[in-house]
């Protein structure tokens, strides 16, 4: 279904090299979620059954209040920068110098307000404070991700997948060390921490290696503020979307317990794992849709409605089996002890389709102009999806936060769409995408 995007009429894809470059990105994207899948898998398993539920809990506990201030070191930029780059690539110098220094200010302060909040809340468990600590100074080290957004603005993927997949590969055989040497809980926050140090670097080197200096990069004032106009919008959806995907684990920890997060970050594990595939193909995708956007309107919506139709035959091919076979999949994979998040896999699978369809949809909320309205509708799921978990999670406790989480995604992505005059039309098609039979 991918050769559909192939685009005529337009300067830098007008040929099949175009395409093929689409294609080519994508497949190196892929290749480094399949092995980031099949690694995390194989390593994260071992260390959920190393750990146990409580300590496996705990850590994700941590992993989950630290990502909830993650928006605050990314700042909402990453799509905003590839598409001025796009347009702008011989100003690159200085569109990506000032998203280098915006990203590693807002590191900084992530890890401020991560501390502080926690020291807020009244937490006075030393371990659990070191653990969002180490969890967090990992924003510092994601300014580096900048590189990654030239590559990514260019179609080559394959040199950030080279220079991240080295550190994660790396850092994966040092947690089976850990495993075998029976290290402590603090030790893989300190390994989790090197893997954003080692990928910094290895960015740092292949921007080198392939021509580009660092040196050349400059801040600009006058860029810096259009750049945050543009994407404080999404970055304030960074912090709903997570909201979404990550409340209700700290929601559960403090309402229920260090158990039941471990328990439900199993089935979450094995149900987000898959979340890969939209984010590869809509971030190869993206800059032609960008492009063609200028060339055709008919042409624009065709693509926009054949990337939506993908995403959701494939996120239906992963939720119907996963349904029948999750309680088979968590008890080979997790053991007995986690025989529980079964049924809340059953569930929480089903949000695929929904963060799926979201993801499709973001490259014409930019190309619109429309962050804010994103912003508006990513903001009231979060609010919902948090009502929600007060309401189940102490009588459904897991399976409760799933339920919740599907309600408020399909709310966010989908539903809201439907009554605001300037997002019916992406409504429109979101619906025509769930017909198996519409041909665009």
């Amino acid at each position: 279904m991918l050769k559909k995007f192939k685009l005529t009429n337009v300067p830098k894809f007008k040929s099949s090299s175009g395409l093929r470059a689409i294609i080519t990105n994508t497949g190196w994207l892929f290749a480094d979620r399949i092995l980031r899948m099949g690694a995390s898998l194989v390593v994260g398993v071992w260390v959920a059954r190393y750990l146990g539920v409580q300590q496996y809990g705990l850590f994700n506990y941590a992993l989950a209040f630290v990502s909830l201030f993650s928006p605050i070191f990314t700042l909402g930029l990453d799509d905003v920068v590839v598409r001025h780059i796009v347009r702008q690539s011989s100003n690159k110098e200085e569109i990506l110098g000032t998203t280098f220094w915006l990203k590693l200010l807002g590191g900084i302060a992530s890890v401020l307000l991560a501390i502080s909040t926690m020291l807020f809340l009244g937490e006075r468990e030393t371990l659990k404070i070191w653990l969002v600590a180490i969890l967090a100074i990992a924003g510092i080290f994601r300014a580096a991700d900048t590189i990654e957004l030239w590559f990514q603005s260019q179609v080559q993927s394959k040199y950030t997948v080279i220079a991240k997949n080295s550190a994660f590969l790396v850092n994966s055989a040092i947690k089976i060390i850990l495993i075998l040497t029976k290290a402590p809980l603090l030790a893989f926050a300190w390994v989790t921490l090197a893997e954003f140090a080692m990928s910094a670097i290895g960015l740092l080197i292949v921007y080198q290696v392939k021509g580009s200096s660092l040196w050349l990069w400059r801040w600009s004032f006058s860029a810096a503020k259009t750049l945050m106009k543009e994407s404080l919008p999404l970055m304030f959806s960074g912090f709903a979307i997570l909201i979404f995907m990550k409340i209700d684990q700290v929601m559960l920890g403090q309402m229920i317990g260090d158990s039941e997060v471990g328990v439900y970050s199993a089935a979450a594990r094995v149900s987000e794992i898959w979340y890969f595939i939209p984010g590869a193909i809509v971030s190869s995708v993206a800059p032609s849709i960008y492009i063609v956007k200028e060339k055709s309107e008919s042409l624009y919506y065709q693509r926009i409605g054949q990337l939506l139709s993908l995403m959701t035959c494939i996120s239906l091919a992963i939720a119907l089996p996963m349904t029948f076979l999750s309680d088979r999949i968590i008890l080979i994979m997790f053991g007995s002890g986690y025989a529980e998040a079964g049924a809340i896999l059953a569930v929480h699978i089903w949000t695929s389709l929904f963060v799926f369809m979201g993801l499709a949809t973001s490259p014409w909320f930019i190309a619109e102009g429309l962050n804010h309205v994103s912003l508006g509708k990513t903001l009231f799921g979060a609010i919902l999806n948090v009502i929600l978990n007060l309401l189940l999670i102490p009588k459904y406790a897991g399976l409760g936060a799933a339920i919740a989480t599907i309600i408020s995604q399909a709310a966010a992505t989908f539903l809201c769409n439907a009554f605001d005059p300037r997002t019916q039309k992406i409504f429109k098609i979101q619906v025509r995408s769930l017909l198996p039979f519409y041909k665009y």
